[in-house]
């Protein structure tokens, strides 16, 4: 039934008389008779009987009156939550974020958001950045956070350039790279950050690294090159002070420093919504780690 067919039978049955019906409800009372009679025609039984004193409830109207009269009061309770959110943040926050984003950055914003927002629920997918805007595509996310410059048409916001380090437990320079024997250990990854990286080393040495090793995890990469197995180059985001080896900062032959940039991506129509607004005005907040 139509909302206003809830009304209509409520207020019969308030009044049990057609005529101060009609009147409350700004109707005619042939008009309001005549919705009555496709009402009950709808529900395939009467629900009043009519006398010249005026309604009765049939036994199958009280029934249809508890209906109304519960549909009403869910209504209205709803109506008010809808109020409240007006005010307050709740809903769903629809989250797509690079892996190494999701890993090492994303944890302590989102420690705060939830601290804060206690009633939003958080739904994160983690992958490439392929993957991000395709999501975003789809709308089946709010916000995507990925990596390199994405090729997006929507809202686009830069929130951070890491810087890419050389990092090894005893090599202290670039220049020992072109003698050293151990393992340039590297992690998968987008092919524009590995052409990036393969682009440096051609740059600078004129032969591949003599030994390579390949992991899935950049994690694993990090902890390998920490406990001396070989050398990485990780982005400044994955780095902390308290790390015990050397972090050799990379730049290409003209001095420029290279980095790797990320970028939150979303639907203008998403920052609408309250707990996606929220997010947005969060992130600023949480740079990246100096190393």
């Amino acid at each position: 039934m139509q909302l206003s067919e809830l009304e209509i039978l409520h207020v019969l049955a308030l009044e049990l008389n057609m005529r101060k019906a009609a009147e409350r409800l700004f109707v005619s009372q042939p008009a309001l008779s005549q919705r009555l009679q496709t009402i009950e025609s709808q529900w395939g039984t009467k629900i009043f009987i009519r006398s010249q004193k005026g309604l009765t409830l049939t036994p199958a109207g009280e029934k249809i009156i508890e209906y109304v009269n519960d549909s009403l009061k869910r209504e209205e309770k709803v109506k008010e939550e809808i109020r409240s959110m007006s005010h307050e943040v709740h809903g769903t926050l629809k989250l797509a974020v690079a892996s190494i984003i999701g890993q090492y950055w994303l944890p302590n914003v989102l420690k705060k958001y939830v601290s804060l927002y206690p009633n939003v629920n958080i739904s994160l997918i983690t992958g490439w950045t392929s993957e991000i805007i395709r999501h975003l595509h789809e709308e089946s996310i709010h916000i995507g956070i990925v990596r390199g410059n994405p090729d997006w048409r929507g809202e686009k916001r830069h929130l951070f350039s890491d810087r890419l380090y050389l990092v090894d437990t005893s090599l202290s320079s670039i220049e020992e790279l072109g003698e050293t024997n151990k393992p340039f250990i590297q992690f998968k990854s987008h092919s524009t950050y590995y052409q990036e990286i393969q682009d440096w080393w051609h740059e600078h040495f004129k032969t591949a690294p003599k030994k390579t090793i390949i992991v899935d995890q950049i994690e694993t990469c990090k902890q390998m090159a920490l406990n001396g197995i070989g050398y990485a180059i990780l982005p400044s985001v994955s780095l902390r002070s308290e790390d015990e080896f050397f972090k050799i900062p990379l730049s290409t032959k003209n001095s420029s420093d290279m980095e790797r940039d990320t970028w939150l991506v979303h639907h203008g129509t998403a920052s609408e919504l309250n707990q996606v607004k929220a997010f947005l005005e969060l992130v600023d907040e949480f740079p990246i780690n100096k190393v």
